[in-house]
């Protein structure tokens, strides 16, 4: 017989792949009548982060309204931005979507916490000032307001030769040809590729007259121009694309965390200090292949919000807990809308001699876009699911209690 419980209260804090993933996901695993699930956001939209760049050269996205994605699952969606969480007492506090107003203190049973990260500035004196980012709709817009107003010849420069920067100085490049596009690396171009995916990005590089300044750190960024170790280069624009900051509430908060302010999980991504609080996403310090940590990134969030997704499931409905293991396939890297880069990996992400180049690899990557984004409207990927009941509460004795 079912037992009668009070419905338990999910929270989750941040929209993007991981979030919205992993509240769609236990919609779909667990009875409306026993849970409720509230996914809060500063924004009533969903944000594809991997197309950002896009966005920021100008080309527009299409919209994805919350509203939309989630019709007759039974999240809801409330619009506001986190100021604060009380592990304690087990609640959220939430202003309106501009940070101001008298803040909501919302109470939760379980809290799945996905705000994600933003640009790091690594403390570079002026870049905070007068770099630009593309680690969020905001940024990215305030780019494109800028990149738009721009005269042919204009010099641009990218700061960060990952993959965030070389998507962007080669969109940038595409797009606007008439501009002088360079990229700022502190190793070679392209040195986390193989051989092959190093050459081709080369080869796109030269096509596209992107000019690459190598083995060179950015010291300071100035209105007009960036210094570096090899001297000053002229910057009417500067991109800031050297890696991602974690939110700082975390690290405000009893959770235990990382040096970097990542929460620590265990295999099902529950806190490891917290047993009702779950991290995934760029906001979770999780163990991949060889205990090495996950990078931020959309391949490695969404398997931690289907694992943690299904781990509250479980516990709740008294089910077997999750043993799937992250691990990597490949790097996508889109060079534009007519080149592509598909970098094969080992499982701890380290790249071996198989690539993919050209416009297949555009094409490859382009679905892989699509798919992500359907895959949160879609968190279990289209397959037929059943809505199980809630049978007890989890134990919060404990952080390691399966």
């Amino acid at each position: 017989m079912q037992q009668n419980i009070q419905q338990h209260r999910v929270i989750v804090i941040g929209a993007g792949y991981t979030g919205a993933s992993a509240a769609g996901r236990l919609a779909r695993r667990l009875h409306r009548e026993d849970v409720s699930i509230t996914l809060v956001n500063a924004e009533p939209d969903f944000v594809e982060r991997v197309r950002l760049h896009q966005l920021a050269v100008g080309q527009n996205l299409r919209p994805r309204p919350f509203s939309e994605m989630f019709a007759g699952t039974g999240v809801r969606l409330r619009l506001g931005k986190v100021t604060g969480i009380d592990v304690d007492r087990r609640t959220v506090s939430v202003t309106d979507p501009n940070g101001t107003g008298e803040p909501e203190a919302l109470e939760y049973d379980t809290l799945v916490y996905a705000l994600g990260s933003a640009w790091n500035t690594h403390a570079v004196p002026g870049a905070a000032e007068h770099a630009h980012d593309v680690a969020g709709r905001p940024g990215a817009m305030r780019l494109r307001e800028r990149l738009a107003a721009l005269a042919p010849g204009t010099p641009v420069v990218v700061v960060g030769g990952g993959l965030t920067g070389v998507e962007a100085a080669t969109e940038l490049a595409e797009t606007r040809p008439d501009l002088d596009v360079s990229l700022v690396a502190r190793g070679a171009l392209g040195d986390w590729l193989s051989p092959k995916g190093a050459g081709h990005l080369r080869k796109v590089f030269t096509k596209l007259r992107i000019t690459a300044h190598e083995h060179a750190d950015v010291t300071a960024v100035h209105a007009d121009r960036v210094t570096t170790t090899k001297g000053d280069l002229p910057a009417a624009i500067t991109i800031w694309t050297t890696g991602f900051a974690v939110h700082p509430i975390a690290r405000a908060t009893p959770l235990r965390t990382g040096d970097n302010g990542q929460i620590m999980v265990d295999g099902t991504m529950r806190s490891t200090s917290h047993p009702d609080v779950y991290a995934i996403g760029d906001a979770a310090l999780v163990a991949g292949p060889g205990g090495k940590p996950l990078r931020m990134s959309c391949a490695s969030g969404v398997p931690t919000a289907w694992q943690a997704a299904d781990a509250i499931a479980a516990r709740l409905t008294g089910a077997k807990l999750p043993t799937t293991a992250p691990r990597y396939f490949n790097q996508c890297v889109s060079l534009g809308r007519k080149e592509g880069l598909i970098q094969y990996v080992t499982a701890d992400d380290r790249a071996v001699s198989a690539a993919l180049t050209g416009r297949l690899a555009a094409l490859y990557k382009e679905l892989v876009c699509k798919a992500a984004a359907w895959g949160v409207a879609n968190p279990t990927l289209g397959l037929p699911t059943r809505r199980h009941r809630v049978t007890a509460e989890p134990a919060r004795a404990t952080a390691t209690a399966a």
